[in-house]
């Protein structure tokens, strides 16, 4: 079953980080801050350490890998949407370190911004709440 949502853009915000904050963390105070309960968001920039999650499907749990160095932020890339009725960031993230090596993943919390542009978009429509999928194990989109 397909869950589809027709939505309009209403607001953009363009915004950097502040140097040393926890990204997940600040991406998910500013859409509360600014109301933003379903959206997109996109971003560029660096981190000085980062931690970043992967789902195995078969033990239905993340795993987190943290890496302890300066890396560049390639991509960015995520939505909001509800959960637990707040405001709720869910982004992956490609990360490269300076020989050009890629790492990439769920974003987690203990991703620490050295610089950080970014974009969010907030949309208007029927609002997205994560519930519990009993298929995949996730949190995943149902209608609020």
């Amino acid at each position: 079953m397909s869950l589809q949502n027709e939505v309009k853009k209403s607001r953009s915000f363009l915004f950097r980080l502040p140097h040393g904050c926890d990204l997940l963390q600040e991406l998910n105070r500013l859409c509360s801050e600014n109301g933003i309960t379903l959206g997109r968001l996109e971003a560029i920039g660096a981190v000085q350490s980062a931690q970043i999650g992967f789902y195995d499907q078969t033990t239905r749990v993340y795993e987190f890998m943290t890496l302890g160095r300066s890396l560049e932020i390639v991509k960015l890339t995520g939505n909001v949407s509800l959960k637990d009725g707040k405001p709720f960031v869910h982004a992956h993230i490609a990360l490269a370190d300076r020989d050009g090596t890629m790492y990439g993943g769920h974003l987690s919390e203990g991703t620490i911004v050295f610089a950080c542009e970014c974009l969010l978009e907030s949309f208007e429509g029927s609002r997205f709440e994560r519930q519990p999928d009993s298929q995949t194990g996730l949190s995943l989109w149902s209608k609020a």
